[in-house]
């Protein structure tokens, strides 16, 4: 009796479950959200764009003293000064990233440029009251006269085209905008152009003051247009708004030392020259980056 109640309480159970399961709500199933498709920015690739901006050139210049007619002692040479050489550039570049992982960039980029850097300058110094008995002075002037001698030298500075070579190396601070440092070699064709004057005014006598002759001397006009090579350094921001595309703004500073024009002449001067350049740009990358799921 006992056994069959067992069985039968069992039996029960097994109803009461089944009934209470029956009871629930089904299990309500979802899809999976939506993909959504973004570009990913890799800055791995070659690219090639245009650019344009601003340069100011500073050229330092010293001026040989003038070695003819006269003795140089009786003259006041040029003082040493500094021209500004400054314009407008365009042109463009080429270069190549390498993504090193998900926050630098390294790379290396070359570029050419128009320059508009142009600039011109008159000096004029004049010497001191001298007399003719001094070593110097020309055509035989007596023993009465004195002279004062004046120099001119019209100066002309042309930066007609630069380019550099330069290495880059920059920071993610998220996967579109990149900051860089870059630095390198540059080379550019620089022009400079002289023209010397001397007279010299003669008065009757160290109480003259009306000039009773002057002599002129023009100097032969000289110009030399040649390669300068020197080095380049700067900073930078480059920011993708699509796969392919870029824009950067960029500043460099680039010196090309100094050199010794027209050695030996009326013209000799040593001439040194650097700039600073701000400029503006658009890349394109060649090759798109990746396309990134999300969920």
């Amino acid at each position: 009796m006992k056994r069959i109640s067992i069985a039968v309480a069992g039996v029960a159970g097994l109803f009461a479950t089944t009934a209470f399961a029956a009871d629930l709500a089904p299990k309500t199933y979802t899809k999976a959200p939506p993909m959504i498709v973004d570009p990913g920015y890799n800055w791995t690739g070659f690219y090639a764009g245009i650019n344009g901006g601003y340069s100011w050139g500073r050229a330092n210049t010293t001026v040989a003293p003038f070695a003819a007619p006269f003795a140089t002692s009786l003259t006041t040479a040029f003082a040493p000064f500094r021209q500004d050489v400054n314009g407008g550039l365009g042109g463009g570049q080429v270069g190549y990233n390498w993504q090193v992982d998900r926050k630098w960039v390294l790379g290396l980029e070359a570029d050419i440029q128009w320059s508009g850097e142009r600039s011109s300058t008159l000096l004029t110094s004049v010497g001191p009251r001298y007399g003719s008995t001094a070593v110097g002075v020309p055509f035989g002037i007596g023993a009465d006269f004195s002279s004062i001698a004046t120099q001119t030298a019209n100066l002309a500075y042309d930066l007609q085209w630069f380019a550099t070579f330069r290495g880059r190396a920059g920071f993610l601070v998220d996967p579109q905008t990149l900051l860089y440092a870059t630095g390198g070699l540059a080379v550019g064709e620089f022009k400079y152009s002289a023209q010397t004057t001397t007279s010299i005014d003669v008065f009757n006598g160290n109480a003259g003051v009306v000039p009773v002759r002057t002599l002129a001397f023009a100097g032969t006009p000289a110009s030399s247009s040649d390669t300068r090579v020197g080095w380049t350094a700067g900073a930078g921001i480059e920011r993708k708004f699509s796969p392919n595309w870029s824009g950067k703004l960029e500043y460099l500073y680039m010196d090309f030392g100094s050199k010794t024009y027209f050695g030996g002449t009326v013209n000799q001067a040593d001439v040194s020259f650097h700039d600073q350049i701000v400029r503006a740009g658009i890349n394109y990358q060649f090759t798109a980056g990746p396309v990134v799921a999300k969920y």
